[in-house]
């Protein structure tokens, strides 16, 4: 966990920045516990309700500090953007875990479990890029290879979201499975837009800097 003691004023919301994408990778590692042991899921969603509230702490940090500082190393909109595109991630995250648990769903689904390690990879990516945002000019190309890359994680998303849910359509029978794990596909994809989503906001943020 990182501490919120007082840093450089030029740095303080780059700092929590990389805290908050800290937290954003942490859920998918959660969420990815439970998908390789479904057992896991109650303990799982305990944790990641105690990664919430501190992701929601940080970001508190961030709109407060942003609403007692005049001059702001980049614009307050990207500021705030930033700070709860990171926290709605975590918070999609919690609700996946939740239903998972409420479903009852048992053993994760192949495609489920893919498109788990593709939102791994990308937020681990969001990670990168978060520590590379207090020095834009300098790591532009660096940031800009970034959301590309979390940009191709996307697509391959959207292409094993479509094969798994053409599968469930043509083989399972049971109707109440198929609408647990559409509902539980559906809101991994969308975390992976998400994802998507945060990566066009920092080139938008490069580009504007840079």
């Amino acid at each position: 966990m990182f501490d919120l003691k007082p840093k450089k004023k030029s740095n303080e919301f780059f700092v929590l920045f990389e805290e908050s994408a800290e937290y954003f990778y942490q859920a998918t590692l959660l969420l990815d516990e439970v998908m390789m042991d479904h057992r896991k899921a109650d303990i799982k969603v305990k944790e990641i309700n105690d990664l919430e509230h501190r992701a929601d702490k940080v970001n508190d940090a961030i709109i407060d500090k942003l609403n007692q500082t005049f001059i702001t190393p980049i614009d307050r909109e990207d500021i705030y953007a930033i700070a709860n595109g990171l926290d709605d991630g975590v918070d999609q995250l919690q609700g996946m875990l939740q239903r998972i648990v409420i479903y009852h769903t048992g053993e994760a689904r192949e495609g489920a479990l893919r498109l788990t390690k593709l939102l791994i990879e990308s937020t681990a990516e969001i990670k990168r890029a978060a520590a590379l945002l207090n020095a834009i000019s300098k790591n532009q190309n660096e940031i800009l290879a970034i959301t590309s890359k979390i940009d191709k994680l996307e697509s391959e998303g959207d292409h094993v979201f479509r094969g798994e849910l053409a599968y469930l359509f043509e083989y399972v029978k049971d109707p109440i499975e198929l609408i647990k794990w559409k509902d539980l596909l559906e809101g991994l994809e969308d975390t992976l837009d998400h994802c998507e989503r945060m990566a066009d906001l920092l080139k938008g943020v490069v580009m504007k800097y840079a």
